[in-house]
C-alpha cells in the first residue's frame, strides 16, 4: 500500500469518527440541519470559509492563476470584500432574526416576516436552491474525480464514486454538527496546504523575481494585473468580473446558515475576524500556486490540474498524500453542506412547511437523512459524465444562488418597508437575470460575469417593488 493511500485512509477514518461522535445531535430538524445553533466561533469561521471555497479554490482558482497570471489576484480582492460585507452587513442581524423566529433554513428567514399564504417565497426559494445545488454538487463530484485521477492515477469515474461514498456517508450519519467539525479539520488542512504549495512553487521557480521574468517571456500579460486581454475585452469588464466573484458571498444559503448556527452574537463577532483573515490566505495562496505553477510547468493540457502537479513534483510522497487530502478537504467541505441545504429544502421547507405534515421532528430528521442520500446519488450520476470545467460550472451555480438571495437578504435585514412581493420579485429577477445573461448575453458582452446583472436586477426589483407595494398599503 502506498504512503499516499495510507494518509488518505487515516484522514477518512478521522471523518468517520467525527460523524459517529456527532450523531446524537441528529434526532431533530434543528439538530440535523443546524447542530442546535450551539457552535463556537472557531467552528463557525472555519466552516464558513471551507464551505464557501470548495474544489473551485484548489483546482479552479489555481487553474485560473495558471491561465491568466496576475489578473487572477483581482478575485482575491473581490472575495475578501465579499466575505467582509457578508459578516458585517448580514451575520449578526441574520442570527438574531433566525433566533427570534425559530428559523432553521434560509427560506424560513425569508418568509418569517410576511403573511405569505400561498407559500410563494418559500416555494421559489426551494426551487432555486434545488436546481443550483444539484449543479454545484455535480461540479464538486467532477473535482473529486480529477483529484483522485491526478494524485493516484485512479480512473475518473471510480474517483467520483469513491469520494462520494464517504461524503454522503458522514453527512448522513452526523448531520450539520459532523459537517461543521469536519470543516474545521478540512479548513486547517487547506490553510496549511495553501501556504506550503505556493511557497514551494515560488522557491522552485527561483524566487518571485525570477518567476516573473519567466512568465514575462511566455506573455507580458501574465505579470500585469491591468493587462488587456488579446480578445479586445475592455479592462474594466475584466476587472469587474473578477472582483464580482465575491458578490455571492452575501447571498449563497450554504454560508448564511453558518451565521444562524453560531452559539450567540459574541461568537459571531469573533468568528468574522478569523474568517476574513483565513479567506485572504486561502485565495491568495491558490492564485500564487497557479501563477508559480505556470512558470514551472508551462503547457499543461488542463490548467485545473496544476495544484496536483505541483504537489506530486515538489514534495515527497507522504506530503503529496497530505496534499491530496487538502484537495479532497476543499471538495468535501462544500459538498456536505450543499447536500444538507438541498435536503432541508425538501424536508423542512417543502414537506413540513408548504405541505404541512404533522409528523414528528425525529421522523422528519430521518427523512432528511434519506433525502441527503438521494440527492447525493443524483449528483454522482451527473458528475460521472464529467461536464465542462470546474471553474465555469461552479461560477454559474455560485452566481445564481448569490443573485437570488443576496439582494433580498440585505433588504429583509436593512429595509423596513420591504414587502413579500418585493422579496418574490427580487429572488426571481436576480436568479433569472443571472441565468439569462449567462445563456444568451455573456459571450456578446466580453464575458461580463453574470453575478453583476443578477445582483443589479435583484436589488432593483427587491427595493423597487417593495417601495411601490408598500405605498399602496
Amino acid at each position: 500500500m502506498s504512503t499516499t493511500v495510507t494518509v488518505l485512509i487515516v484522514y477518512l477514518g478521522i471523518l468517520a469518527a467525527l460523524a459517529l461522535w456527532s450523531r446524537r445531535e441528529t434526532h431533530s430538524l434543528s439538530g440535523y440541519y443546524l447542530a442546535g445553533k450551539k457552535l463556537p466561533y472557531w467552528v463557525v469561521a472555519f466552516s464558513t470559509n471551507a464551505t464557501g471555497e470548495s474544489g473551485w479554490l484548489l483546482l479552479g482558482l489555481s487553474g485560473m492563476g495558471y491561465a491568466v497570471g496576475m489578473q487572477a489576484y483581482w478575485v482575491v480582492v473581490g472575495e475578501v470584500i465579499g466575505i467582509f460585507a457578508s459578516w458585517w452587513l448580514i451575520s449578526r442581524r441574520l442570527k438574531k432574526l433566525s433566533d427570534d423566529t425559530d428559523s432553521i433554513t434560509v427560506p424560513d428567514v425569508l418568509a418569517a416576516k410576511f403573511e405569505d399564504k400561498w407559500h410563494l417565497i418559500r416555494g421559489i426559494a426551494v426551487a432555486i436552491i434545488l436546481v443550483m445545488v444539484t449543479t454545484y454538487v455535480t461540479a464538486q463530484m467532477v473535482a473529486t474525480g480529477k483529484a483522485f485521477s491526478g494524485y493516484l492515477n485512479m480512473d475518473y469515474r471510480t474517483g467520483v464514486i469513491v469520494g462520494s461514498v464517504f461524503i454522503i456517508g458522514y453527512t448522513f450519519i452526523g448531520g450539520y454538527k459532523a459537517v461543521s467539525y469536519t470543516d474545521v479539520v478540512q479548513g486547517v488542512l487547506m490553510l496549511l496546504g495553501l501556504i506550503a504549495v505556493p511557497a514551494a512553487a515560488v522557491y522552485a521557480s527561483g524566487g518571485w523575481g525570477e518567476m516573473q521574468n519567466n512568465l514575462a517571456l511566455q506573455s507580458p500579460a501574465l505579470v500585469d494585473m491591468f493587462a488587456v486581454s488579446g480578445n479586445a475585452r475592455p479592462l474594466w469588464i475584466a476587472i469587474a468580473s473578477f472582483v464580482a466573484i465575491g458578490l455571492p458571498l452575501m447571498g449563497v444559503p450554504q454560508l448564511l446558515v453558518r451565521f444562524m448556527s453560531a452559539r450567540d452574537d459574541t461568537e459571531i463577532k469573533k468568528a468574522r475576524i478569523v474568517s476574513v483573515v483565513v479567506l485572504f490566505v486561502f485565495t491568495a495562496g491558490a492564485v500564487t500556486a497557479g501563477v508559480a505553477g505556470r512558470a514551472l510547468f508551462p503547457g499543461l493540457d488542463d490548467a485545473e490540474t496544476i495544484f496536483p502537479v505541483l504537489s506530486n513534483q515538489l514534495f515527497p510522497e507522504i506530503i503529496s498524500g497530505l496534499l491530496l487530502v487538502v484537495v479532497l478537504s476543499a471538495i468535501m467541505s462544500t459538498v456536505d453542506s450543499l447536500l444538507l441545504l438541498a435536503s432541508s429544502s425538501v424536508v423542512r421547507d417543502t414537506y413540513q412547511k408548504i405541505i404541512g405534515t404533522g409528523k414528528s421532528d425525529e421522523t422528519l430528521s430521518n427523512y432528511g437523512k434519506y433525502v441527503t442520500v438521494v440527492i447525493g446519488i443524483i449528483a454522482v450520476v451527473l458528475g460521472i459524465q464529467e461536464p465542462r470545467v470546474i471553474f465555469d460550472f461552479v461560477l454559474a451555480s455560485w452566481s445564481g444562488l448569490g443573485s437570488a438571495f443576496g439582494p433580498v437578504m440585505v433588504g429583509i435585514l436593512h429595509y423596513r418597508r420591504i414587502t413579500w412581493m418585493g422579496v418574490v420579485a427580487g429572488m426571481l429577477g436576480g436568479f433569472l437575470a443571472s441565468v439569462v445573461w449567462l445563456t444568451w448575453f455573456k459571450a456578446d458582452y466580453f464575458g461580463l460575469y453574470e453575478a453583476i446583472p443578477g445582483f443589479l436586477a435583484g436589488a432593483v426589483l427587491t427595493y423597487g417593488v417593495s417601495w411601490l407595494t408598500s405605498r399602496k398599503n
